[in-house]
């Protein structure tokens, strides 16, 4: 495809700026119908009925890309007509163009358009899901760090802490930090939270953040108290999670925090030195 064409249809496709409700953003079907060089409505219909059914093979539930909708035009007259249309996802424009017949420009310009567009919403939507889980790593670092300071404080034994955060595994999970390590084939001398989940990175630092408080503001001393709280405070937490349906042992290991890490910085580097190359990977 000559480089005037892909200028050309560039400019076309994207003077059709996609629209947002509820911070979701679409497209219209007609508009779609326009840029990939359908006349008739039958027609295209044809290829929006070939791109749900490829939506159902992957997986994805159609009503959250294919929205129908009505549409109200002028007619002459000051009259007015309503004709249907759809509101479509990013990803179900991807699947009409896949479908649609790959001799015109149009589609065969449009495939790669919404798979890179599609491909930008994937890097962005991975890097603030490893965003929250780094956050949440380092939130759970600064809380334990807290208690075990707090429990020193409280009892003069440092050794107490390790006791103590086992006990609070223990009741989140119903093994210990050993055996979990083993469940998730952790190394011993690694912190379990380096493989843990974004969610059950949370649980563990809400229940330390309730022993905090209530060792404050109960006044606990004793070693045996305060692991009593965060045994107790383990297993609330843990209630609310299968009352959820999540069994936080049976949730599977996720990257290593200090590879997660790595790569990240790794990638903040690539877009410092050519911003492009990121959106392309």
């Amino acid at each position: 495809m000559k480089k005037a064409i892909i200028e050309h249809l560039t400019q076309d496709f994207e003077s059709y700026t996609n629209q947002t409700r509820n911070d979701i953003e679409f497209w219209f079907a007609r508009d779609l119908q326009h840029l990939l060089g359908y006349t008739e409505w039958r027609n295209f219909t044809k290829v929006i009925d070939k791109a749900k059914t490829a939506c159902e093979t992957t997986g994805h539930l159609i009503g959250d890309h294919f929205v129908d909708i009505n549409k109200t035009i002028a007619m002459p007259k000051g009259a007015s007509k309503d004709i249907p249309d759809y509101m479509l996802s990013r990803f179900a424009c991807y699947l009409i163009a896949q479908n649609g017949d790959p001799q015109k420009e149009q589609i065969a310009f449009a495939q790669n358009y919404f798979a890179v567009q599609t491909r930008k919403y994937e890097i962005i939507e991975r890097r603030i899901s490893d965003w929250e889980r780094l956050q949440a790593r380092h939130k759970l670092s600064f809380s334990e760090k807290e208690l075990s300071g707090l429990i020193f404080e409280r009892t003069g034994n440092e050794k107490d802490f390790g006791i103590i955060r086992s006990q609070g595994d223990k009741a989140l999970f119903g093994f210990t930090t050993s055996q979990m390590k083993e469940r998730l084939g952790v190394q011993a001398s690694r912190p379990l939270a380096d493989f843990l989940p974004t969610i059950t990175i949370k649980a563990k630092d809400f229940a330390t953040e309730i022993t905090i408080f209530n060792v404050k503001e109960k006044d606990i001393h004793q070693g045996n108290r305060i692991a009593w709280e965060h045994i107790t405070n383990n297993q609330s937490v843990r209630k609310i999670l299968l009352e959820r349906g999540i069994r936080p042992e049976d949730l599977p290991p996720e990257e290593d925090v200090k590879k997660l890490e790595r790569r990240v910085k790794s990638e903040d580097n690539l877009l410092l030195e050519n911003p492009d190359k990121l959106a392309s990977a």
